[in-house]
């Protein structure tokens, strides 16, 4: 069975949507930016396909449109949705197919532009509906389909008994990871600027420099009409624009064609659980992953769990026995933001130039989803 390898894992900066840099560049610019970018020096008759994570688009296929003006005619493209997880997902079943003996170069990664996807609204009844946000579940009180702070956000902290001042301190950490690494020129290797409308675009925009404790617990709760609550815009992710791709081959071809091994994808797992509790899903995926590749949590050099909102990587990182220090190191969903369809891709390429840059070894991206899903990938870098 052919191995996957990562031969290129590239993204865009992330930009904060509707105000931020990339708030008139659209996914279909993105998705050619980031295609055109990894499929740079490779033969386009050998990517057999380019898969892209997108979601809340309302149909067509990101992917093709990206292959042809990149270039890459003959691919046919394919779209990827599995809510947050929808760039994590694109890296998985390239990686598939290439075990599978079935493709040898993919383009895998994920899009997203909150900025501009469709927004058409109308009224139905006393509420406003909005089309292009298609719920992943039923509706319940208990897990309203349309509202993530609950569901993923204030749920997971019921259930593992997670603190305001705990989800606030995460919060800040992941805001200093950020700063420090945008500080220290980590991303330098992973971003390509992109050009905007308001100019170059080449350094991650979301993560507040001045933040502080103080400043977090005085935001006030999304919902103050549940007793307790405790999620707030400062301990959750942003809304936000960019993309990511990665170039995944089989061992075989990169060793003919001379192109560079960042990275080994080992295994991957999705799972479900109960909507209710979505943010507790990457207690689930974590393990099924590691235990596909058979590996334990200590084999782990770095994880990336998204910070969907604090709340649930306090008590993933919590309910697994994981070491924080190893978790988001660079910061994660509520410093970098949460470009929703991108972000799974964005963990990967963040994750890969990571481990090369500690010299090596195993790291997990593992992400909740919409509708109680959830989803892990494992990979493994070697030594430079």
């Amino acid at each position: 069975m052919p191995e996957a390898v990562i031969t290129a894992a590239l993204r865009t900066p992330v930009g904060t949507a509707f105000k931020g840099t990339l708030r008139d560049t659209t996914a279909y610019d993105l998705a050619h930016h980031v295609v055109s970018a990894a499929a740079s020096g490779l033969d386009p008759e050998q990517v057999d396909d380019v898969i892209l994570g997108e979601g809340l688009y309302g149909g067509g296929v990101l992917a093709r449109h990206a292959a042809i003006t990149a270039g890459l005619t003959s691919v046919a493209g394919q779209a990827c949705n599995r809510h947050c997880a929808a760039g994590q997902a694109a890296v998985q079943d390239a990686a598939a197919s290439i075990r599978a003996g079935m493709d040898e170069l993919v383009i895998a990664g994920g899009v997203n532009s909150a900025s501009t996807s469709p927004k058409s609204r109308f009224r139905a009844g006393d509420e406003w509906v909005d089309p292009w946000n298609p719920p992943t579940h039923p509706d319940r009180p208990d897990a309203p389909n349309l509202d993530m702070s609950i569901t993923v956000g204030w749920n997971a902290a019921v259930k593992a008994g997670v603190s305001r001042e705990e989800m606030d301190a995460w919060a800040l950490r992941s805001h200093r990871n950020a700063v420090r690494a945008i500080d220290e020129g980590r991303f330098k290797d992973e971003i390509v600027p992109i050009e905007t409308p308001h100019g170059t675009f080449s350094v991650d925009e979301h993560p507040r420099r001045d933040t502080s404790m103080e400043k977090l617990a005085a935001l006030k709760p999304l919902h103050p009409e549940i007793e307790g609550f405790s999620i707030t815009a400062g301990n959750a992710c942003g809304s936000n624009d960019g993309a990511a791709a990665l170039v995944v081959a089989s061992d075989g071809l990169a060793a003919r064609q001379g192109l560079p091994v960042l990275g080994t994808v080992r295994s991957w797992a999705s799972v479900g659980v109960d909507p209710a509790i979505t943010g507790l899903a990457p207690t689930k995926a974590i393990p099924k992953a590691l235990a596909r590749a058979g590996l334990k949590p200590d084999d782990v050099e770095v994880f990336e769990i998204n910070e969907a909102f604090a709340s649930m990587c306090v008590a993933t990182v919590g309910m697994l026995g994981l070491d924080p220090e190893r978790v988001n190191v660079n910061g994660s969903g509520c410093s970098l933001g949460h470009p929703v369809a991108a972000t799974g891709a964005r963990m990967l390429v963040t994750l890969v130039h990571e481990l090369r840059r500690r010299g090596g070894g195993i790291g997990v991206a593992a992400m909740c989803a919409g509708g109680g899903m959830g989803s892990a990938t494992v990979i493994e870098v070697p030594a430079p």
